[in-house]
């Protein structure tokens, strides 16, 4: 699991993947059924509206994990913060795995610019994937 799916599953309660249960052998007329249905199905695809996504109020999520932890951690300008919040871990090695994830192309030996960049794009990814962020904590 990428460390960008381990925040996001700390942060969206729905980001775990339900199991997809297995096809059943179909018969064939089950065969023909499911050809006429795809068929229709295909005829509306460019039509339907894909599912809407559940808001997550990431700040009051992550607010009320910070009240809840003993450490005064700044979660809203720290990456470290924000990890150490999140149970992960923060050390500078995840943050350079991190920041390949998310196709840093900045000097990893500057870890302050690092990880500024860092929590930028991880409260852009948050609110590109359901989360609604701060507009000051995001480009």
């Amino acid at each position: 699991m990428s460390i960008l799916s381990k925040i996001f599953s700390k942060i969206f309660p729905s980001a775990q993947a339900a199991p997809v249960p297995a096809p059943a052998s179909p018969s064939s007329d089950d065969v023909s059924a499911a050809a006429a249905a795809a068929g229709a199905a295909r005829a509306g695809a460019a039509t339907a509206a894909p599912a809407p996504m559940t808001q997550v109020d990431v700040e009051a999520v992550l607010d009320g994990m910070a009240q809840k932890n003993p450490q005064k951690l700044n979660w809203k300008t720290s990456i470290v913060d924000l990890m150490k919040l999140l149970d992960l871990d923060s050390s500078l090695g995840e943050r350079k795995e991190l920041a390949k994830e998310l196709g840093y192309t900045g000097d990893t030996g500057d870890s302050a610019a690092m990880n500024i960049w860092l929590h930028r794009q991880v409260m852009n990814k948050l609110a590109a994937n359901g989360g609604t962020v701060p507009a000051d904590l995001r480009d």
